[in-house]
């Protein structure tokens, strides 16, 4: 790219060099020199304005590197945090497992323990049977102590078998709990690195632009310096040619003005969105943007921490709403309404892991607050990018 951008400048340079020539055979007059003057002037008017339209586009890709940068940093971080939680959910998951072959083995040893003993017992030649230790007495009173004694004991083992099966019931319901818990994090580890693959290529695009950028402002220099130095040399015939008492009035180009950034201002605390559906929908909303920022916890349901569920929860209870706190059940809440005539406050989902497996609220202009595993509490854009390609289409109101 930049090879060709230097063969145009040439071309352009010689072009104007072979029409702006100044021969010494040929004398020319005030009039036609000032007429190349004049071209020759327009000509790098017209270059200073692509340059600065040209340093104008870099300065705002610069700006997006910058952001997306930060973002490519906070998914890295969500990365190696979802991560952690995989691997120490893993650990968990190896732990009861143990817990329920130790415990069905104990079970298995005291089954055993009361099956030989119910053998014995209708054995009438047992060597160590119930009836050896009951008849053994020596006495009435030692006779009954000894029956008690064998209830207790016959009790006390079925006792202990029951509190051993309720205590795998126990570990085996963990045990599947923490089972859903890992393949919710394996679909947000996932959703993660779709996010950034998809802010690995915005970047490489965002580069190539900088560097397409960059070689053109280098050759439109290139052209600006010849036509300086062509027109210089007019000025000095002009100047040499003067015939005329009124002097030339000088020229000078003026450089154009940087052309303003066209990038998306994003929502802030600050920042005014349209009116909600109900002044719950607009308390709910305004909730939220104290806390942009806040990280994303799983299964926060608080300030210090949100997940997107318990986000769109806590921010409605603020506004004296109830509403679930998981997505699976948010999904039905309130009254299905049309993406065409969603408004602020309406609760908008996302196929991410699984289908509707990510809320947030919508805020109008496209936009949605929610917390995001990437970025913690964030007002993020619905129309483009990873947003735009998971919005199921979902919209529920839950407020009139």
């Amino acid at each position: 790219m930049k090879k060709s951008f230097v063969t145009i400048a040439t071309v352009a340079v010689v072009g104007i060099s072979s029409h702006f020539a100044i021969g010494t055979a040929h004398a020319e007059t005030i009039n036609n020199l000032q007429n190349k003057q004049a071209q020759i002037q327009n000509e790098r008017s017209s270059i200073k304005a692509k340059l600065s339209e040209a340093e104008g586009q870099i300065a705002d890709v610069l700006m997006d590197l910058k952001e997306l940068n930060e973002e490519i940093k906070q998914v890295e971080q969500a990365l190696k945090a979802n991560q952690k939680m995989i691997d120490d959910t893993n650990k968990d998951i190896d732990t009861k497992k143990k817990e329920i072959a130790d415990l069905q083995d104990e079970i298995n040893k005291r089954y055993d323990i009361l099956s030989n003993r119910m053998m014995n017992y209708q054995k009438s030649g047992g060597n160590i049977g119930f009836l050896d230790v009951i008849f053994g007495s020596n006495s009435f009173t030692d006779f009954i102590s000894r029956v008690t004694a064998v209830n207790k004991i016959t009790s006390s083992d079925a006792d202990l078998v029951n509190q051993l099966e309720e205590d795998k019931q126990t570990v085996t319901a963990k045990l599947d709990e923490l089972s859903e818990l890992q393949t919710e994090l394996k679909g947000m580890q996932e959703t993660i690195l779709v996010q950034k693959e998809e802010n690995d290529a915005k970047k490489k695009e965002l580069k190539q632009k900088q560097d397409t950028l960059q070689a053109k402002i280098s050759d439109l220099k290139i052209e600006e310096s010849s036509l300086a130095s062509i027109e210089s040399e007019v000025n000095r015939q002009i100047a040499a040619n003067r015939v005329v008492s009124n002097p030339v009035a000088s020229t000078s180009s003026s450089s154009s003005k940087s052309s303003e950034s066209n990038s998306l201002t994003q929502l802030s605390s600050g920042a005014s969105v349209t009116k909600a559906g109900s002044n719950a929908a607009q308390i709910a909303i305004n909730a939220g943007y104290p806390h942009l920022g806040t990280p994303y916890v799983w299964a926060g349901k608080g300030p210090g921490g949100f997940d997107c569920s318990g986000f769109v929860s806590w921010a409605y209870r603020q506004a004296g709403i109830s509403l679930p706190s998981s997505t699976a059940a948010m999904q039905y809440s309130g009254t299905k309404v049309s993406y065409s005539d969603i408004r602020p406050g309406d609760l908008v989902f996302f196929n991410t892991y699984k289908t509707n497996g990510h809320v947030g609220i919508y805020v109008g202009n496209g936009k949605f607050i929610g917390a995001q595993n990437s970025t913690g509490l964030a007002v993020a854009d619905m129309t483009s990018g990873y947003w735009k390609n998971h919005f199921s289409g979902h919209v529920r109101r839950v407020v009139k």
